[in-house]
């Protein structure tokens, strides 16, 4: 995933989206999400399995604030 595609993510998304942007595969990411071992936390709906834009984005390193990913800083 682009740089653009990650900032045009929703607050919340699937499972499958972070897996493309971890570079997971469907059966591992969902193996991981499942153990509790997912890089990033995963959040429980229901069944579904949602994942948070910041908590993606300070795993691939933009930061907390998401300052260096040309977001405002958090107030």
């Amino acid at each position: 995933m682009t740089r653009e595609d990650l900032l045009a993510l929703p607050v919340a998304f699937p499972l499958d989206v972070a897996n493309r942007a971890l570079d997971l595969g469907r059966t591992t990411g969902y193996a991981l999400a499942k153990r509790g071992e997912y890089p990033v936390r995963v959040l429980r709906v229901g069944r579904l399995y949602r994942v948070t834009r910041c908590d993606l984005l300070r795993c691939l390193g933009f930061g907390p604030e998401g300052a260096e990913a040309g977001l405002p800083p958090a107030a």
